[in-house]
């Protein structure tokens, strides 16, 4: 086409406000935040290349999420999925053992910060966008996933989705059947029903964070429930049950100093930005704790090791050593 200033202001305007929903719907597809940025980035390349040929047959919304459903498609070629540590193996039973460290050649499934999101998508997203969820979805292939996506997220016709696929339509009932079905093998219960309570998810964050800011196990102790899982990708090992995810803590905490924790948000779920100090006294991004709660307690803990810049969650990359007691002050001029 020929671009004029005009043309490209048009288009932003026109396709912008879908940008951040077609994060979400990339990141289901990918299982990464950092790929599905860069696949946002191609769908409005690829879009704006082909939009004089937009006739508004469908929606914009729709014809954008075509693209990047098929983007998404091309970059699954030959892909290994990716996963967290408790869809590869049974848990580990000795957790005072040293971790074996990161296995070759896998690729983890990463958190979707909150704050990338609208808040109005994370609120009518939550579900399709649980941690546990999102790892399920990835043990579908790539095509079935896309199916399940764009007819049970998206609400699409059948007859789009086949339309977009090149298939029948009798097909992708078929594909979405047994994609369904998948799904209900691996898709922990709690994760696909659990509703969030505010206030009260809020003051479990608190004191989950407080806890672990005292080295307090007991209290933490109290937090957790009979069957809570622990996972800390890139490490494999993951433990289940409350003595040993406790163990597990109690013997790595007092290598952690005084952390500080933030709250926030990834994956529509609660989740914890830990800062430790370096050796300057400077505290510094560690990790982010997605938590998953059920029925007042916490159910699961997946705490993400170097999880990327925290500008993505909103948060500052350091932290005033010397921060009153609470919850910690940005430096001057941090992002946030």
């Amino acid at each position: 086409m020929t671009e004029t200033v005009t043309d490209r202001a048009e288009f932003v305007r026109l396709t912008g406000p879908y940008r951040r929903e077609l994060l979400a719907h990339c990141y289901r597809m990918l299982g990464s935040a950092d790929e599905a940025e860069d696949l946002v980035q191609e769908t409005y390349l690829r879009a704006w290349r082909s939009y004089d040929g937009f006739e508004g047959r469908a929606s914009l919304r729709t014809w954008l999420h075509r693209i990047a459903t098929n983007t998404c498609l091309t970059a699954l070629e030959g892909r290994e999925r990716r996963p967290l540590p408790t869809g590869l193996g049974g848990p580990s039973q000795v957790p005072e053992e040293p971790l074996s460290g990161r296995p070759e050649g896998v690729e983890w499934l990463q958190p979707l910060p909150d704050a990338l999101l609208d808040p109005q998508t994370v609120v009518a997203a939550r579900g399709s966008l649980r941690l546990a969820l999102v790892a399920a979805l990835q043990q579908l292939p790539a095509r079935q996933r896309a199916v399940l996506i764009l007819r049970d997220v998206l609400a699409w016709r059948a007859a789009e989705v086949a339309a977009l696929l090149g298939t029948s339509t009798a097909a992708v009932k078929s594909s979405l059947q047994r994609a369904r079905a998948r799904l209900d093998e691996v898709a922990p219960a709690e994760d696909r029903v659990t509703e969030p309570d505010g206030a009260a998810d809020r003051d479990l964050l608190d004191r989950y964070m407080a806890a672990f800011e005292h080295a307090d196990m007991d209290a933490l102790i109290a937090l957790l429930r009979d069957g809570v899982e622990l996972e800390m990708p890139p490490n494999a090992e993951w433990f289940r049950g409350r003595a040993d995810v406790v163990g597990f803590l109690a013997t790595r905490r007092h290598g952690l100093g005084a952390p500080r924790l933030l709250p926030t948000g990834a994956n529509g779920q609660p989740a914890a930005a830990m800062y430790v100090r370096g050796a300057d006294g400077v505290p510094r991004p560690h990790s982010v704790h997605v938590l998953t709660f059920a029925e007042g307690a916490v159910a699961r803990i997946t705490v993400f090791l170097a999880p990327g810049p925290f500008a993505r969650f909103g948060l500052p990359e350091a932290l005033l050593a010397d921060s009153p007691a609470g919850r910690p002050d940005p430096l001057p001029g941090a992002s946030s």
